[in-house]
Protein backbone atom coordinates (compact mmCIF):
# COMPACT_ATOMS: atom_id res chain seq x y z
CA UNK A 1 0.00 0.00 0.00
CA UNK A 2 1.36 3.40 -0.63
CA UNK A 3 -0.73 7.20 -0.64
CA UNK A 4 1.69 9.78 -2.30
CA UNK A 5 0.50 13.16 -1.23
CA UNK A 6 0.94 16.58 -3.53
CA UNK A 7 -0.30 19.71 -3.56
CA UNK A 8 1.24 21.42 -0.88
CA UNK A 9 2.75 24.80 -1.09
CA UNK A 10 2.58 28.95 -0.18
CA UNK A 11 0.31 31.12 -0.26
CA UNK A 12 -1.23 34.09 0.76
CA UNK A 13 -4.29 34.57 3.59
CA UNK A 14 -7.39 34.29 1.88
CA UNK A 15 -6.20 31.59 -1.17
CA UNK A 16 -7.01 28.02 -2.11
CA UNK A 17 -4.72 25.02 -2.43
CA UNK A 18 -5.92 21.86 -3.37
CA UNK A 19 -4.40 18.35 -2.08
CA UNK A 20 -4.35 15.14 -3.63
CA UNK A 21 -3.67 11.64 -2.37
CA UNK A 22 -3.31 9.21 -4.72
CA UNK A 23 -3.59 5.55 -2.73
CA UNK A 24 -2.70 2.29 -4.46
CA UNK A 25 -4.39 -0.30 -2.85
CA UNK A 26 -3.96 -3.60 -4.25
CA UNK A 27 -6.08 -6.36 -2.70
CA UNK A 28 -7.99 -3.85 0.07
CA UNK A 29 -11.10 -1.62 -0.12
CA UNK A 30 -11.44 1.61 1.44
CA UNK A 31 -13.30 2.16 4.51
CA UNK A 32 -12.47 5.53 5.07
CA UNK A 33 -10.09 8.51 4.33
CA UNK A 34 -8.39 11.54 5.61
CA UNK A 35 -6.59 14.19 5.90
CA UNK A 36 -4.53 15.07 9.17
CA UNK A 37 -2.51 18.25 10.02
CA UNK A 38 0.25 18.66 12.05
CA UNK A 39 1.50 22.39 12.88
CA UNK A 40 4.91 23.06 14.71
CA UNK A 41 5.02 22.71 18.35
CA UNK A 42 1.63 20.71 17.66
CA UNK A 43 -0.25 17.74 18.12
CA UNK A 44 -1.68 16.01 14.70
CA UNK A 45 -5.14 16.52 14.32
CA UNK A 46 -7.88 15.83 12.22
CA UNK A 47 -8.96 17.86 9.60
CA UNK A 48 -11.57 16.02 7.55
CA UNK A 49 -12.46 12.31 6.85
CA UNK A 50 -14.76 10.56 3.96
CA UNK A 51 -16.17 7.61 4.18
CA UNK A 52 -17.00 4.30 1.92
CA UNK A 53 -20.85 5.81 1.94
CA UNK A 54 -19.25 9.39 0.80
CA UNK A 55 -20.08 10.88 4.42
CA UNK A 56 -17.31 14.01 5.43
CA UNK A 57 -17.26 15.03 8.69
CA UNK A 58 -14.94 17.91 9.13
CA UNK A 59 -13.06 19.74 11.92
CA UNK A 60 -15.11 23.02 13.53
CA UNK A 61 -11.62 25.23 12.40
CA UNK A 62 -12.21 24.48 8.66
CA UNK A 63 -15.47 23.35 8.73
CA UNK A 64 -17.37 25.57 5.92
CA UNK A 65 -13.67 26.51 4.34
CA UNK A 66 -12.32 22.77 3.43
CA UNK A 67 -14.04 20.26 1.30
CA UNK A 68 -12.95 16.36 0.92
CA UNK A 69 -13.64 14.77 -1.79
CA UNK A 70 -12.70 11.40 -3.59
CA UNK A 71 -12.29 9.76 -7.05
CA UNK A 72 -12.86 6.10 -6.65
CA UNK A 73 -12.28 5.08 -10.03
CA UNK A 74 -8.53 6.75 -9.29
CA UNK A 75 -8.60 5.77 -5.28
CA UNK A 76 -7.43 9.53 -4.83
CA UNK A 77 -8.70 11.72 -2.07
CA UNK A 78 -9.08 15.62 -2.37
CA UNK A 79 -8.63 18.39 0.14
CA UNK A 80 -9.95 21.80 -1.32
CA UNK A 81 -9.30 24.39 0.95
CA UNK A 82 -10.29 27.66 1.05
CA UNK A 83 -9.83 31.02 2.58
CA UNK A 84 -6.92 29.83 3.78
CA UNK A 85 -5.45 31.49 6.62
CA UNK A 86 -1.80 31.42 8.52
CA UNK A 87 -3.63 29.36 11.49
CA UNK A 88 -3.60 26.75 8.62
CA UNK A 89 0.44 26.68 8.32
CA UNK A 90 1.32 22.62 8.77
CA UNK A 91 2.68 19.48 7.47
CA UNK A 92 -1.05 18.03 5.58
CA UNK A 93 -0.89 13.99 5.86
CA UNK A 94 -3.67 11.89 4.61
CA UNK A 95 -4.74 8.51 6.02
CA UNK A 96 -6.47 5.51 4.61
CA UNK A 97 -8.25 2.98 6.72
CA UNK A 98 -8.14 -0.03 4.55
CA UNK A 99 -10.17 -4.04 4.71
CA UNK A 100 -9.38 -6.96 3.06
CA UNK A 101 -12.08 -8.61 1.39
CA UNK A 102 -14.49 -10.50 4.43
CA UNK A 103 -12.68 -9.56 7.18
CA UNK A 104 -13.35 -7.16 9.85
CA UNK A 105 -9.71 -6.04 10.61
CA UNK A 106 -8.71 -2.41 9.25
CA UNK A 107 -5.44 -1.35 8.24
CA UNK A 108 -4.22 2.04 9.05
CA UNK A 109 -1.94 3.64 6.40
CA UNK A 110 0.05 7.27 5.92
CA UNK A 111 1.43 9.68 3.46
CA UNK A 112 4.55 11.22 3.31
CA UNK A 113 3.05 14.72 4.33
CA UNK A 114 3.07 17.26 2.07
CA UNK A 115 3.71 21.49 3.63
CA UNK A 116 1.10 24.08 3.34
CA UNK A 117 2.41 27.34 4.61
CA UNK A 118 0.06 30.52 4.54
CA UNK A 119 1.32 33.49 5.01
CA UNK A 120 -0.33 36.64 6.26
Amino acid sequence: VQLQASGGGLVQAGGSLRLSCAASISGFSVKSMAWYRQAPNKERELVATINDNAATHYADSVQGRFTIFRNIAKNTVYLQMNNLEPEDTAVYYCNADLLRPGRSFVYSYWGQGTLVTVSS
